[in-house]
């Protein structure tokens, strides 16, 4: 025969269970979207001893839920994505930082960035950095 104490604790397993997938539906019902400004950014010509080069590309919440980034992959070591860690607010905005390393690459550059988020759409896009690098004298 079961005592009280297992039939209680079972009991509250399952409120737990069962609260938990309610959270879970109701956190489902909106959906995140990204916007942005700018899929590509050329630097035009740089010059290798002026050292990193920097942009951003800014973007929106769109959606009605909140929005994760959830990667953003490099082509190559010698560029460097930041991105938001935090979940952005629906109607907020946020910047994906990218950073170009010019020394010892001389010469026509084109990187790309793949970022992944939790938008329905646009759930995967390549961001696009390119220029020249002028080399040292």
């Amino acid at each position: 025969m079961p005592n009280r104490s297992n039939i209680l604790r079972r009991a509250g397993m399952a409120l737990l269970a069962a609260l938990m997938c309610l959270t879970a539906f109701a956190a489902d019902k909106g959906e995140a979207a990204i916007t942005l400004a700018s899929k590509s950014y050329d630097f035009g010509n740089i010059r290798e001893s002026a050292g990193p080069v920097t942009t951003e590309f800014e973007f929106v919440n769109t959606g009605d839920a909140p929005l994760v980034i959830i990667s953003a992959v490099a082509s190559c070591g010698c560029t460097r994505p930041v991105y938001p860690q935090a979940p952005v607010k629906p109607g907020k905005s946020g910047k994906i930082k990218v950073t170009f390393l010019p020394q010892g690459r001389p010469g026509e550059f084109s990187k790309t960035i793949k970022v992944r988020t939790n938008a329905k759409k646009n759930k995967k896009f390549t961001l696009r950095i390119s220029g020249v690098v002028i080399p040292k004298d």
